[in-house]
Order: C-alpha cells, then structure tokens, then sequence
C-alpha cells in the first residue's frame, strides 16, 4: 500500500519499511479477488510481485517491497535462502539478499532467570547452584518421579509437531527410555505425539512423565528442574527455550538448525554451553543424548558446562543496537543518503 496507494503522498513517501520474518511456513495465500477488496492495483499480480502458484502471496510482497527484511537468527536468514528451508520463497530472498540480515532474538531476564523466578520451589545462581538441587525434586515429585533420583532429567517443553523434532523422538523412543535417565514433558499438539507421550508414561512410569497442558509456571519449573533440555527441531527459526535453559544451568540438547545452531556451543570437556548434532536422524539425536549423559557423570566438568551457558548474555541489550543499526540503513535506502 505505501509503495501504491501512497506513493505520491508526501507524508509516506519517505517511509522506510522493515519486514522481520519469523517463519517463513506462513504465508498468507489467498485468491486473486483479494486485490481490489484492499484496493490494491491488479498490476501487484505478477511473478515479480504478489503472484505465487495462481494466489496472491502476502508475505512475497512483504519481501518484495520492503526496505530491509531481517529475521530473528543469524542461521535462519541463510537457511531460508535455501529450497529445503525457503518454502517456495527463497528466490525472493536470494535476489534481496543484500538487505537480508538475522538478528538473534533476546529474552526478558526478569521473567526468566533463577534468581528471581517466583514460580520455582528455590531460586540459585551462577555463583550458588545449590537451589537448583531442590527444584530437581520438586520437579519429579510433581510428575510423580522418584525426588530422590541420581538419574540425569530431560526436559521437553513445547507443541508437540513434527516441526520441532518429535517425529525424531519417536524413531528412537523405546531405545531412549531404557538408557539410564528420565525424561519430563509439556506441551500439547499433533495426536500422535501426544499419544506417543501417553504410551511412555504408562510403559516407563518410574522413568517419563507427561503433562498434556499448555502451563507457564510448570514450564518455568522444568527449566529450573531438569539437567538438560531437548530440542530436536527440524527448523527453529530462533527458539527461546534454549536460552532459557542456558540461564538456569540447564543444558541444551539441539539440533544445528536456526537460532540453535546460533545460541548454543558444543562442549569439548572445557568450552561450549551444550550437544549439537546435524542430521535430521533419530540415530544423530539419540548419539547426541547419550554424548550429553555420558558427560554428565563427570560432575566437576558439568558444573563447568552449566556455569558456562549461565553466563552467557541474550538480553535485548545486543539485539536492539542491532536493530537501530538496521533501522539508520532503512532510512538511508528510503530517503537516498549515502551509507
């Protein structure tokens, strides 16, 4: 609309405009007739604008027509200049891609940080990790575990869809749950996962348990609860839970995709902040967890890992000198200043 309808308005005319996309799978697709009950021209219906496949796209014209387009991880503004992970847009975006930035998603740590989080049973530090000791068993007295377990916990906090890796967990489930740890999940979403849920908390009872429920304070409880935190995702365009768990000495389990691959290290006995793997493979996933149990018998190295991923910084602090940046570069593209 700014760069038709208001073209030849002065008020607009020097407008920038930022698009930020946070995932690409969405689109906006509707039919032609759209056009002219927004009155819009009918000219925005070709390959180079609107058209996409016979339908008018919204999001291509967003892409089309913006100043500067960002999304909320460095990995993620590559990954969708590809076909795997572009959905039929990655043209688009490559022949853009010179005001294409990623620019990492921050967290408000004064919702999600131990030392002041309300809804766990005690709160700790990176200088003082004793509390977290006692929202393990809190946690697994709550899902009807053992509190008084020396087992490593995983955690899952999330929809439970494809998307996010649990077509993975299903491949190797029955595998993983006779290795020597538990696992917590929350979450709602597709009904095979939550039936694949159901069937391993009844099948391992003393070893999984399942809440079906979308519920804030049990996901503040299991970040601060469990020892590490799985996320499998076969794209993520940034992903929060894993910094989360970064800030509560909870470490990530991942896959190198997104804002994953952006915000997590791998541990090599000294550096890193948590397990990585590539593959989009059950067997890479369940090498990867057994990676992360084995390095957590060695509690000296662990307590190293979790001090490491606690004093990492994803607050808004950096993304948002990121964003003026982009915003001054936006204004120069509109108004034809010179960078």
């Amino acid at each position: 609309m700014l760069r038709t309808l208001y073209t030849e308005d002065p008020a607009f005319a020097t407008v920038p405009t930022i698009f930020t996309i946070h995932n690409i799978g969405y689109q906006g697709l509707f039919p032609p007739d759209i056009l002219p009950l927004l009155m819009l021209p009918w000219d925005l219906f070709t390959i180079t604008k609107l058209e996409f496949y016979g339908k008018v796209n919204f999001l291509k014209g967003a892409l089309t027509y913006s100043d500067f387009i960002t999304t909320v991880s460095r990995k993620y503004s590559q990954e969708i200049q590809t076909a795997e992970y572009g959905f039929g847009l990655e043209g688009v975006l490559r022949s853009r891609s010179a005001i294409v930035a990623g620019i990492l998603n921050g967290v408000d740590y004064g919702e999600w940080s131990p030392e002041k989080d309300k809804f766990i049973s005690a709160n700790y530090s990176l200088d003082d990790l004793s509390g977290k000791a006692i929202c393990k068993q809190s946690l697994l007295r709550e899902y009807g575990l053992d509190p008084e377990s020396k087992l490593p916990v995983i955690g899952i906090v999330s929809r439970f869809a494809a998307q996010k890796g649990f077509d993975l967990i299903s491949q190797v489930a029955d595998r993983l749950m006779r290795q020597e740890l538990m696992v917590v999940a929350l979450g709602t979403g597709d009904r095979p996962y939550e039936e694949l849920f159901r069937r391993l908390s009844k099948q391992y009872p003393g070893k999984f348990g399942v809440k079906i429920a979308y519920d804030n304070a049990m996901a503040h409880k299991i970040e601060a609860g469990v020892d590490m935190f799985l996320m499998p995702s076969r794209y993520e365009p940034c992903g929060l839970n894993q910094i989360y768990s970064l800030k509560y000495g909870t470490v990530p389990i991942v896959r190198a995709t997104g804002g994953l691959d952006d915000t997590v290290e791998s541990w090599d006995g000294k550096r890193g902040t948590g397990f990585k793997f590539v593959d989009y493979d059950g067997e890479a996933l369940l090498d990867t967890i057994l990676e992360a149990t084995t390095a957590f018998k060695d509690k000296a190295g662990w307590q190293m890992l979790m001090r490491n991923g606690m004093s990492r910084d994803f607050s808004w602090n950096v993304s948002a000198r990121e964003y003026v940046k982009v915003y001054e570069r936006a204004r120069m593209i509109r108004t034809g200043m010179s960078s």
